[in-house]
């Protein structure tokens, strides 16, 4: 069985990092023309293109981020190693990156992450981002998942799967007096906190009001699910959230769930790209195997 190189992973992994042939070259004190010998070479040997050209830069292909998790884990040994030997013990781990949008619940959230949380042999990456923005980045393999509200774009080109996580449900929250909430009447003039214009919720509400002939004061629009919730806790106004968003206020009696608003749903997506090379940690988030890549 032939012998991995690791002199040419060693400058697949110098490239990947520092972005280019030339960059890479200097680092290493090596020739370009060289170091692209050396890495046409581990190509072959592996079978696989390990960067396609993007303009004038590189940019790794799918088995390219493969080999370039499997070289951090390989090097990184040799640093772990010496950190053994002189007392400082650093555990090995496998990343997952996240994307989410900023109108997906923090307490969803940590529910879908919560098999991964706490583990010493787990790194998360979260960051929050346009579903356009994390869907590029999904595209080129920086992001192994985007959680959304709603599901990804289809096209006859398209390679996103949308996985569908969880269906909630919509209320009105707020403090409450003693009498009874009367849904839609008693949001005619009342200050109200709403999710943003681009969202499915809002357009749906919109719609709702708009038959009743009601007209609230909108107090604010908000995108960022954590914003909408702080504003519910300090404002005397109503809210439009799903109970999740709000759970903890709701449990302490800071907020009152005053109506569960019928035929509103606020849905929540797992998307991922079909992939030769899945992230394996996705098997321990994602129901439906078929939809991991």
């Amino acid at each position: 069985m032939a012998q991995l190189n690791y002199n040419h992973l060693r400058y697949f992994w110098v490239i990947a990092h520092e972005g280019g042939l030339a960059r890479a070259a200097e680092k290493l004190n090596v020739a370009p023309s060289a170091l692209s010998v050396q890495l046409q070479k581990l190509e072959l040997q592996i079978g696989h293109q390990l960067f396609e050209r993007v303009g004038k830069r590189l940019r790794l292909t799918e088995a390219g981020r493969v080999a370039l998790d499997y070289a951090d884990t390989v090097f990184k040994t040799g640093e772990e190693l010496l950190n053994t030997l002189q007392g400082r013990v650093d555990l090995d781990r496998k990343v997952l990156r996240v994307g989410a949008i900023p109108t997906m619940s923090r307490n969803f959230q940590l529910e879908f992450l919560r098999p991964l949380v706490g583990r010493d042999d787990v790194e998360l990456v979260v960051r929050s981002g346009a579903l356009r923005e994390l869907l590029q980045d999904l595209e080129a393999l920086v992001i192994d998942v985007v959680l959304s509200n709603s599901p990804a774009p289809q096209d006859a080109r398209s390679a996103f799967r949308s996985l569908l996580l969880d269906e909630e449900p919509v209320s009105v929250v707020g403090r409450a007096g003693p009498a009874p909430f009367r849904f839609p009447a008693d949001l005619q003039g009342a200050p109200l906190l709403l999710p943003s214009l681009g969202s499915e919720v809002r357009s749906t509400f919109d719609r709702m009001i708009d038959l009743a002939g009601v007209r609230p004061v909108i107090m604010a629009e908000v995108d960022d699910m954590a914003m909408l919730r702080l504003l519910a806790r300090e404002r005397q106004a109503y809210a439009l959230v799903p109970p999740i968003v709000v759970r903890d206020e709701l449990k302490s009696g800071i907020l009152r769930e005053l109506h569960r608003v019928e035929g509103l749903a606020e849905r929540f997506y797992a998307i991922t790209q079909v992939r030769r090379f899945p992230n394996p940690l996705l098997d321990e988030l994602l129901p439906d195997a078929a939809l991991r890549g």
